[in-house]
């Protein structure tokens, strides 16, 4: 794990465990997973808290955490959380330097998380839509997700949002999550409440949630409007930047991505390497169908086997196994590559664009080795 650092807007907690660590477990236990924050972590009574659904709604709410628990019909999601900036290690050393914290192959956990269908809630509190009176004729509004306890680092309160269409999807499978692998969230996870965005970037997934908002608009918070967004290589500092965080739509799916875990690093005196990682699918394009790994810079691919022991939705993480024959060429210095494919038909690349920001980061996974 990265040091432990003082909860605090200058110091907020920001880590993530090994890889290898991180691959012994289908479902993430808490004790080893990624924490992002911009900010202090609030501690939160679930007894007290309030959850407030407002905006372009006929019946404005205030739900409890029991009416969460105890009025709306529960839903489980397993799937991957994926921080933005995932990988971003890679992207700065193999391509160029990038802004922000210097992530490796490990902000990402798999959970299975258990709620009320954001969609149920949206259905009690009546959406008005306003605008024209024919479907065609309305645009589409925008569910704002805030949490109003904390300071961050550039603004008051933290915040995202998406289109009010993919919350309203029954199959988009979006919670608010009261628990994470049947218990109660932890501390550092949002409890008492989170929104639950699968197959979307992880700063969307608001944690400490109080504030659900529809309303015309994207959320108006530094972290929608001036930071995760994959800017063009043009901007290369904060100065040619700032022409185009208006221009460039936020992020919301993370791309396909797959990662080497073992070895990494290591000397190996073997005839047959084991080959382990995860690999992640595309938006709402899943599930991973298929993982191929390469030790000759990609001039050959050998497919990974998928584990198959746990039951597996469209939006969940695969661990998979390759075993890599070692042949007298082979010898010396080494780079195992990795690539997935999802049931969308997306593929990984060789490498992703740049961009100043260092997020989305997908290109073929990568892992040294010397073989003697």
């Amino acid at each position: 794990m990265l040091t432990e650092q003082t909860e605090t807007v200058e110091n907020p907690l920001n880590r993530e465990p090994p890889v290898k660590e991180l691959i012994e477990s289908f479902l993430t236990p808490p004790s080893i997973s990624y924490d992002r924050n911009h900010g202090p972590i609030p501690h939160l009574s679930s007894s007290t808290h309030t959850l407030h659904v407002n905006g372009q709604v006929k019946h404005p709410l205030s739900l409890s955490m029991h009416a969460l628990s105890t009025e709306f019909a529960q839903h489980e999601v397993t799937c991957a959380l994926e921080c933005a900036g995932n990988r971003r290690h890679t992207m700065r050393t193999l391509l160029k330097e990038v802004q922000g914290i210097d992530w490796g192959d490990g902000a990402v956990m798999n959970c299975s998380w258990r709620g009320p269908r954001l969609r149920d809630i949206l259905l009690r509190a009546v959406i008005q839509h306003g605008g024209g009176r024919r479907r065609s004729e309305r645009k589409d509004l925008h569910v704002a997700f805030s949490c109003y306890q904390e300071r961050c680092q550039e603004d008051d309160w933290f915040g995202g949002s998406i289109p009010l269409s993919r919350c309203m999807r029954e199959d988009a499978d979006i919670i608010l999550a009261l628990k994470m692998n049947d218990d109660p969230l932890p501390i550092e996870h949002g409890y008492p409440l989170r929104i639950i965005l699968p197959g979307i970037a992880g700063a969307r997934w608001v944690k400490w949630l109080d504030a659900i908002t529809v309303q015309p608009h994207e959320s108006t918070n530094f972290y929608q409007q001036h930071d995760y967004k994959i800017l063009p290589p043009e901007a290369v500092d904060t100065f040619s930047a700032e022409k185009f965080w208006a221009r460039v739509p936020a992020m919301a799916e993370m791309p396909i991505n797959s990662v080497v875990a073992l070895p990494e690093g290591e000397v190996v005196v073997s005839s047959l390497i084991e080959v382990k990682g995860y690999a992640v699918p595309q938006g709402d394009s899943g599930p991973v169908t298929g993982v191929q790994v390469s030790m000759d810079e990609g001039k050959t691919w050998i497919e990974a086997r998928l584990d198959e022991s746990q039951a597996r939705s469209k939006w969940c993480w695969v661990l998979w196994t390759a075993q890599i024959p070692v042949s007298p060429s082979h010898k010396g210095h080494r780079v195992i590559l990795s690539r997935a494919t999802d049931a969308g038909g997306n593929t990984q690349p060789d490498h992703s664009q740049w961009n100043l920001r260092g997020v989305a980061y997908n290109g073929y996974g990568r892992s040294k080795v010397t073989l003697i």
